[in-house]
């Protein structure tokens, strides 16, 4: 017999009745080779459920698919790996010839190396592809149970252990290209951009902490907190039913001085440095990944091509689904989505009603009104009612919605801080009631914005902790019990390699959100990092903290106690670079409102440069600021209460003050008002246009492709027409053919990684 001939030995395995299966000798039968594994219980051995599970294994087999089966004491493991032929289509179908006739030197295609993360590419899409006779898929017979799991075996991933998924290693550079090799482009990316958006947090943090810093200078030479603190004979008007006692201004001395740390002139300059840093960012970013995708020879790689060819490997009669777009479609998603944005904002008024009666009822616990898995469903219905063409049509899709509807759910109650909370209260003696009852919740005694500071330091610092805790602890706890569960049978199989397929049964398993969820994790930070980093300077600080930690994590997770992610190719992020587009622009709009609404900086200009004494007098000595406290506090009357006397401390009382721009007797909303809401409205303007010019005057400065990437690929370009020409001319009899031109098939690593970042 010919070595290259394949000799299929019949094995009947222990047991009763599993039908003889397919060994081929040609290859090496080492452990290695087979890298996916199919689970079932033992006991649908003996039920009607094993037809259906051989129909499936038998299919498998007919399209050149070897299968070994190891049964344990309650699991049947089944082995599959690909035949040579499989791996052979598929170069056929991927490489074309260089060359413009059947020259052997030029037309022969470079070899793609069967790497393992290739065998589990194919292996797994032919696995969740294929169908029966009866037309299940994989994904229907698990519903039934007639399988149980399927996952990729962690193999060759000691050196990934020691050097990358360690807590020690958490300021060491990640190994990339064996991060790629190992779990594929798409997984490497992720940790690609993750480690450069570690890295360009250090200056948004070290400004971000300056800007906080420098709010101590001014901690006791403020003239608005000298005034408070001073303003012992100043009382504030009640604020709530259940506290209804006047209070001193000077009480609120110290939370007047710590508002000014974050409240100040530079929190102006430091939000606009943010929507130019996540311009710089994102447009750095963008250069970063030409070279590493030029670096792993996937710049001209095509996604679309890849999948029909992976479904011609599966089926040979494949259908090519075309382009379609159907304008009724389009218009009921776009009404659900509008529908279920609607929701949210109901919702988000729903937490208005629930945090007054929590206030009613003396509770400050938080209830979550929108839960992940439901915006997931949601999103999963709308894309399937779309009807998208490929699997990554589907995903960047499914992003878009899914990330549109965790937004409104995550941001919720910060928009209801920074613009909704203590402006629609009315004024004391008259305020709104929810029912004609409860009065709505106001803002702290030193305004809104250290209201949105605390909301934002408690998702930045204790919400953010908690969640690295638990995404840690959650799997390791889940693997140790799966462990100790199987280990309490007492029985520790002999076989090496039932070992290891059980070894890699009892790891947590991994679905095709796995990943998704690490990258939607990590936008909902960058966008509570840049949307309202004007209420919160350090907002970026714990982001690095809170990076340098979810990177070994991540790392820790997927190689010790996750199941192997399938391995996919990729170019880029796909639609989460929009994602992150879209949070840019909308943190510029946030940050220009938060300004100008949500803290005091436009009362505070506006009063300096109209109001202020410096004007009058023209002493350059005083304060411009003096008496600014005074001019931003309403009298109130407290004869005009519903009911003064009940009042704690009424006697000899005659009026109050409180936050807002009004004027006895009936408490209408004063010229200054409508002054100031002028200002504010031109400001959010003026700051927007400003900053969007900024991003865009940064995102046309620095090139999305870096020109030494641009100069390598058309030198590549121009060496294989210099070398389809010389071919051509030899063809014609050597006229004018000159000397061969020296050029490699491909660009070399370290040819394309010569260039260096400050490359333009």
């Amino acid at each position: 017999m010919q070595g290259e001939e394949s000799l299929r030995i019949l094995v009947e395995p222990e047991g009763d009745s599993f039908p003889l299966m397919e060994i081929s000798t040609c290859e090496t039968e080492a452990s290695e080779q087979w890298d996916y594994v199919l689970v079932a219980q033992r006991h649908t051995q003996r039920d009607p459920r094993q037809a259906r599970q051989q129909q499936f294994l038998e299919e498998l087999r007919r399209k050149g698919f070897h299968i070994k089966v190891i049964r344990d004491q309650k699991q049947v493991f089944f082995g599959i790996r690909a035949d040579n032929s499989v791996f052979g289509l598929y170069r056929t179908l991927l490489l074309e010839p260089e060359g413009p006739a059947p020259h052997a030197e030029l037309a022969a295609p470079t070899t793609i190396p069967v790497t393992t993360s290739l065998r589990i590419r194919i292996v797994n899409f032919v696995v969740m592809n294929n169908k029966t006779s009866a037309g299940e898929t994989f994904e229907d017979l698990m519903k039934d149970g007639v399988f149980e799991a399927r996952f990729p075996l962690h193999k060759g991933e000691g050196r990934l252990k020691k050097t990358w998924a360690r807590w020690r290693h958490m300021f060491r550079e990640q190994p990339v290209d064996e991060i790629r090799n190992y779990f594929g482009e798409k997984v490497a990316l992720y940790f690609v951009w993750l480690g450069w958006y570690t890295y360009m947090l250090v200056p948004a943090a070290l400004t971000g902490l300056l800007v906080f810093l420098s709010g101590f200078s001014l901690f006791e030479a403020s003239q608005i907190s000298k005034e408070i603190c001073e303003a012992h004979d100043i009382l504030m008007c009640p604020l709530g039913d259940h506290s209804r006692r006047y209070q001193r201004l000077s009480e609120t001395c110290t939370f007047a001085k710590l508002t000014h740390l974050f409240d100040n002139d530079g929190t102006v300059v430091f939000a606009i440095f943010m929507a130019l840093w996540a311009t710089v960012f994102l447009e750095i970013w963008k250069r970063q990944r030409a070279r590493v995708v030029l670096h792993w020879d996937l710049y001209v790689w095509d996604e679309e091509q890849e999948e029909m060819a992976l479904q011609l490997i599966n089926c040979p009669d494949y259908k090519l689904r075309p382009y379609q777009h159907s304008y009724l479609r389009s218009t009921v998603i776009l009404v659900l989505t509008l529908l279920m944005i609607c929701l949210m904002i109901g919702m988000a008024h729903v937490l208005v009603v629930y945090r007054v009666l929590a206030s009613a009822l003396f509770s400050s616990s938080a209830v979550p009104f929108l839960e992940e898995q439901i915006n997931r469903c949601v999103a999963l219905k709308l894309c399937d009612f779309e009807m998208p063409r490929t699997f990554s049509e589907r995903e960047s899709r499914f992003t878009i919605r899914f990330f549109t509807l965790q937004f409104f759910t995550h941001f919720s109650s910060l928009i209801y801080i920074a613009f909704i909370l203590g402006r629609i209260n009315g004024h004391p003696g008259k305020s709104t009631r929810l029912a004609g009852l409860w009065k709505l919740e106001e803002c702290h005694a030193s305004g809104c914005m250290m209201d949105l500071f605390v909301q934002m330091a408690i998702i930045m610092g204790l919400k953010q902790t908690l969640s690295n805790c638990v995404e840690y602890l959650v799997p390791w706890v889940t693997h140790k019990c799966r462990s100790l569960r199987a280990s309490e049978s007492g029985h520790l199989p002999r076989d090496p390699e039932l070992r290891d397929w059980r070894r890699n049964y009892l790891l947590n398993p991994v679905n095709t959100f796995s990943l998704f969820d690490e990258f939607m994790e990590m936008m909902i930070q960058y966008g509570f990092t840049t949307i309202f980093v004007a209420a919160f300077p350090l907002a970026p600080l714990l982001a690095l903290f809170s990076n340098l930690v979810e990177i070994r994590l991540d790392a820790i997770k997927m190689v010790w106690l996750q199941r192997r992610l399938v391995p996919r190719k990729a170019k880029d992020i796909g639609t989460w670079l929009q994602v992150l587009e879209t949070i840019g622009v909308l943190a510029v709009i946030a940050n220009g409102m938060v300004i100008a609404f949500t803290s005091e900086f436009i009362p505070r200009v506006v009063y300096k440069y109209r109001y202020s004494p410096c004007l009058k007098e023209g002493n350059s000595t005083v304060d411009c600021l003096k008496g600014y406290v005074n001019h931003s506090l309403s009298v109130f009357h407290t004869k005009d209460f519903q009911d003064p006397d009940g009042i704690e401390g009424s006697e000899n009382v005659t009026l109050c003050r409180y936050r807002d721009y009004r004027n006895p007797p009936d408490y209408n909303f004063s010229e200054q008002f409508w002054f100031l809401l002028a200002i504010r409205l031109a400001f959010v303007i003026l700051f927007e246009h400003v900053a969007l010019c900024i991003k865009l005057i940064a995102a046309w400065f620095v090139p999305d492709i870096p020109q030494s990437v641009k100069n390598k690929v058309l030198e590549v370009k121009y060496q294989r027409l210099r070398e389809k020409m010389w071919h051509g001319r030899q063809r014609l009899g050597g006229v004018g053919a000159g000397s061969r031109p020296p050029m490699p098939a491909h660009p070399t690593p370290a040819s394309i990684f010569s260039a260096r970042s400050t490359d333009v």
